[in-house]
């Protein structure tokens, strides 16, 4: 059965990337550039990740940065994709997003993750003396959804701001792991096939087959997120890939760097071992021109029947990777039959 395209939403995930030679402060300007950009182009959200102890990625604080974005734009929804909520307690993620959310109501999204978003060292510097972590996980998501209801006047801890305010709360995944919990507390879920893909598929039929409806959600709710580099041409958009492609081969190999300008070839950059490693994480990468991406998309869509589609473009030139998501919007308006900016989700 072909799914209904006409109903899929597109959105953007951001790092905050660091392009060598640059700095964190050029990069969260950059962020907000792109922000206004794709907000004009009609895009729904735009979602800041939160990683630690990486030299190439800035996005380590993601309430502050939703809140330097979601003050530089106007309509887009912004988000953390995610806040990795054992490196935090519940009650002060709900004052900080309830504090964003009041600050720009009915805009403020919260993808949660149980992942440490760095290594173990890193993360223990993180938590202190905070254990469980990871095994709190599903409680302190309710946890999260307790601290927001209103119902929770009466309680002697309570988050201000944050209390009674309607906050969407997402469940991110790259396992089958999230899946599960995700379906259980019927909310909606978002899977990191930008970099996990193996389990997608998986996680995908495990999340509608078992999910409740619940007060938060009546159906299941998707979101996928892919890499998407797109240019004029193919050779051009293969080209600026490289960039990413050596990106994520300092990830395999342990030797994190800054985002690197493109390169000809990768065949004097990687071995057959990194080649394969690397392409492995990058299978849902959408990289060309219109032409092929509307095809690469329409068969991702119709494969997945993902209800959205969150792009993330590591791309070193700043003007490059504003105008790959303009070329996305471009295409995605054929893929979907109608302009971006209908598709706007609340």
């Amino acid at each position: 059965m072909t799914p209904d395209t006409s109903s899929v939403a597109f959105s953007v995930l951001d790092l905050a990337a660091v392009a060598q030679g640059n700095t964190p402060n050029a990069t969260f300007h950059n962020s907000l550039a792109l922000a206004q950009h794709v907000e004009r182009l009609g895009y729904t959200r735009f979602w800041l990740s939160e990683h630690h102890n990486m030299i190439g990625v800035a996005s380590s604080a993601p309430t502050i940065l939703m809140g330097y974005i979601a003050g530089g734009t106007s309509t887009l929804r912004v988000g953390s994709g995610g806040i990795m909520l054992p490196n935090h307690t519940p009650l002060v993620v709900a004052e900080q997003v309830g504090t964003l959310a009041s600050l720009y109501p009915g805009r403020i999204d919260l993808g949660l993750g149980r992942a440490p978003g760095t290594d173990q060292l890193t993360a223990q510097a993180i938590r202190g003396g905070r254990f469980g972590g990871v095994q709190d996980f599903p409680q302190d998501i309710q946890q999260l959804q307790t601290y927001f209801s209103a119902a929770n006047s009466t309680s002697k801890v309570r988050a201000i701001p944050g209390e009674g305010l309607d906050v969407p709360i997402y469940v991110l995944g790259s396992s089958t792991d999230s899946a599960y919990l995700a379906a259980a507390l019927g909310l909606p879920y978002a899977f990191a096939s930008h970099f996990a893909p193996a389990q997608l598929l998986a996680a995908l039929n495990i999340y509608r087959q078992n999910f409740r409806p619940s007060a938060a959600l009546a159906q299941p709710y998707v979101v996928t997120c892919v890499n998407v580099i797109a240019a004029e041409t193919d050779a051009q958009a293969e080209y600026l890939s490289t960039s990413l492609k050596q990106f994520m081969m300092s990830v395999v190999t342990g030797q994190p760097t800054q985002l690197p300008p493109p390169v000809d070839s990768m065949r004097t950059i990687w071995g057959p071992m990194q080649q394969q490693a690397v392409e492995q994480m990058l299978a849902y990468s959408f990289i060309g021109g219109k032409a092929t991406l509307q095809a690469d998309l329409q068969e991702f869509i119709d494969l997945t029947q993902t209800n959205e589609i969150m792009a993330i473009s590591n791309i070193f030139s700043h003007e490059a990777r504003l105008y790959s998501y303009q070329l996305l919007a471009e295409t995605l308006q054929k893929v979907t039959r109608q302009p971006v900016a209908s598709l706007v989700a609340q």
